[in-house]
């Protein structure tokens, strides 16, 4: 049995520094507090949702009004690219840690399976899904997965999917729904944020796919040095080869920008306050 967890924390207020990338935001914490912060979340019965922005998200901000305003309303922002952080910590600003989706999963997981928090999985194909609960239930026996959907949709032209798949997926007690979609997708989570509570979304992406090794991470030197995003391109051209080589390049200007502005004198960071609670051992509020 495996164990993996994050820092205790009590009553009171945190504060959480936040750097801006144009229309997207990152808050700077580690694995251990963005863990506690989500599973005190879940724990609290209030839902709303996590994103985990990267340069793609960024470019997708910039010609998505829709996906921009994602990010005003999801409670945690997580920094998924590498990029950002080594910009923010070229500027001086306060984000210093890559918390990506892949490396947040598994201590996530183990939270939930310690505090007794169900988890249902959304996307992802159906063998990975049912690999990721074998995997999970062998390493932590506590863990509940409340089930898993595996369906293909447009967001767009079959809205009504996607909301009746976020409410089954609250029916079933989950509280947390790991959302394994593209981008694109995670969107949903703001659109429909009032249907899916008391759980909280997450937008996880691939993190899925690479616990159970559908995916094959990128080495840990390529990850450190912001090159995840050329492993992923030489593993899947077909795919990424666009979102990576073209649709990226309005990124550009925006952290140019920010380049001028901090010599400027802008700051590009504001405190947030999050409230901090104690949930009482095997009793979630509903």
């Amino acid at each position: 049995m495996k164990t993996i967890e994050g820092t205790t924390t009590g009553f009171g207020k945190r504060d959480l520094a936040v750097v801006d990338f144009g229309p997207i935001h990152a808050h700077a914490v580690s694995i251990g507090e963005a863990v506690d912060i989500i599973a005190e979340r879940a724990a609290s019965g209030e839902g709303g949702f996590v994103l985990t922005p990267n340069v793609d998200h960024l470019a997708i901000s910039l010609r998505d009004p829709e996906f921009a305003e994602a990010y005003r309303r999801c409670f945690l922002s997580l920094a998924d690219g590498m990029p950002l952080v080594l910009i923010s910590r070229l500027l001086g600003l306060p984000l210093r840690d890559k918390v990506s989706g892949s490396d947040l999963f598994e201590p996530l997981m183990a939270r939930c399976a310690r505090d007794g928090l169900p988890v249902f999985f959304l996307g992802a194909t159906s063998s990975g899904c049912e690999a990721a609960i074998r995997k999970l239930s062998a390493s932590y026996p506590t863990m509940r997965v409340t089930g898993y959907d595996s369906s293909i949709f447009d967001l767009n032209a079959d809205p009504d999917h996607a909301l009746a798949v976020l409410r089954r997926a609250r029916d079933t007690g989950a509280r947390l729904i790991v959302v394994c979609l593209p981008p694109s997708k995670q969107v949903m989570l703001s659109r429909f944020e009032t249907e899916y509570g008391p759980a909280v979304g997450i937008g996880a992406g691939s993190s899925l796919s690479f616990y159970v090794g559908e995916v094959k991470r990128a080495p840990r030197w390529m990850s450190r040095s912001g090159l995840e995003w050329l492993h992923r391109l030489l593993q899947e051209p077909r795919r990424l080869w666009r979102r990576y080589l073209l649709e990226a390049t309005p990124v550009l200007p925006v952290l140019a920008r920010m380049v001028l502005g901090r010599l400027a004198g802008r700051t590009y960071q504001h405190v947030c306050r999050l409230p901090r609670r104690e949930v009482q051992e095997g009793r979630l509020p509903r």
